[in-house]
């Protein structure tokens, strides 16, 4: 797979206002032809000078029957997107064009070449970590990590459960709004039902949905509300990073570049 890290080492020709030259940072020319965009790989001289330079080499890397040109504009920076794009577009190159009309390509896409991350998370509401890495993933910050998001949510609701965790997933009955009065199923974690023998005593039973016990797959990423679990950790023995439940887009960002810089180990 060919996808160039920086769009500015990728040209654009329609003509030869220069003759052979090309700008001395281009790598990579998408040229027109009459049958469509072609791919060239191009070597400018690095004994010339000056912005426009000659072609020392150059090959054709993708013809004009195997470039496709997407039709939508993109964030240029998202890459594994571009990439799972790239892969469905059924010709070994893809063409892309950014919001500012910033070009670039993925020639031969192999969307298993960028590492899986696995995000476990629960809903009802809104799941804010999941929610978070889609818009950070969206805007593009991940796209220098080569990373790409496997999201699993545990919907609650499902949970055959007399109480819920909290009013604000829409429950009629909740450990934060409403008593116990005894022998109720509880869906909660271990800060619910510490809470709840606590307040009421034993006389309960306890689903746990937290996102932890349902670590399956490495190197992944999850949140919990108990603080002294936050960072990277080992769970169910597979390594991951841990947030905090309601960590902020700028934590859980920093989370993920640490995840990756340490290849998951605690």
């Amino acid at each position: 797979m060919i996808f160039p890290r920086e769009c500015k080492v990728i040209g654009r020709a329609g003509g030869r206002p220069c003759g052979d030259r090309v700008y001395f940072l281009s790598r990579y020319i998408l040229r027109d032809t009459g049958e469509g965009m072609e791919l060239l790989e191009v070597t400018p001289d690095p004994a010339a000078q000056g912005m426009m330079r000659p072609v020392k080499e150059a090959r054709v890397l993708a013809h004009a029957g195997e470039v496709s040109m997407y039709p939508k504009k993109v964030q240029i920076h998202n890459r594994a997107l571009l990439v799972q794009l790239a892969s469905e577009s059924g010709k070994r190159c893809c063409v892309f064009f950014g919001h500012d009309e910033h070009v670039t390509f993925v020639l031969d896409p192999d969307p298993g070449a960028f590492t899986r991350i696995h995000v476990y998370d629960v809903v009802p509401p809104r799941p804010s970590l999941s929610s978070t890495i889609r818009d950070l993933e969206e805007a593009g910050m991940f796209g220098h990590l080569d990373i790409r998001f496997v999201h699993s949510l545990q919907d609650i609701s499902e949970v055959e459960a007399d109480v819920y965790p909290c009013r604000a997933a829409g429950f009629g009955r909740t450990l934060d709004s409403d008593p116990l009065t005894g022998g109720e199923r509880i869906a909660g974690c271990l800060t619910g039902s510490q809470l709840a023998r606590e307040c009421y005593g034993q006389d309960f039973s306890l689903i746990d949905i937290c996102p932890l016990q349902r670590v399956k797959d490495e190197p992944f990423i999850t949140r919990c509300c108990r603080k002294e679990r936050e960072g990277l950790r080992t769970v169910n023995g597979k390594r991951g990073v841990v947030v905090h439940w309601g960590a902020g887009p700028g934590e859980i960002y920093r989370a993920v570049l640490r995840l990756v810089e340490n290849g998951g180990v605690p």
